[in-house]
């Protein structure tokens, strides 16, 4: 029998939206705009969740200072999302960047660029194309 869905995966998808709903809605500091939740792992025992946040920029100074900021504020979001989740246990919360997406991003415009590099042509393989189109009409 395949594995059921686990009671952690669903605790975790509940959470995320509900953190990614207090973060844009209650929380008023502006050094967390365009704060994504991306992911939650949730412990099996429900007693810790790390929560997996992307920021709009990729600087490191301004992704360390939203961190401290979210760890900060992790008290006022945990009780906040303790009245919103009917949980006999709120986990206690931990914030943590998500470097997948801007690895995605740098991963991609190497890709677009090493296709943009082998559409152009070489100068070299166009002096021979020349040279062969001028023998070959002699």
């Amino acid at each position: 029998m395949a594995r059921e869905y686990a009671r952690t995966d669903r605790v975790g998808q509940q959470i995320q939206k509900e953190i990614a709903v207090i973060l844009m809605r209650e929380i008023k500091d502006p050094r967390l705009s365009m704060t994504t939740v991306s992911a939650v792992e949730v412990t099996r025992d429900l007693a810790y969740a790390k929560i997996f946040v992307t920021f709009f920029n990729d600087n490191a100074d301004e992704i360390k200072a939203s961190l401290e900021v979210l760890a900060e504020a992790e008290g006022y979001i945990r009780s906040l999302l303790g009245k919103r989740l009917r949980a006999r246990i709120m986990p206690h919360l931990r914030f943590v960047y998500d470097s997948s997406m801007s690895e995605g991003v740098r991963m991609s415009a190497l890709v677009d660029r090493a296709v943009a590099s082998d559409k152009k042509p070489d100068d070299s393989s166009v002096d021979d194309e020349k040279n062969n189109d001028s023998e070959q009409g002699e």
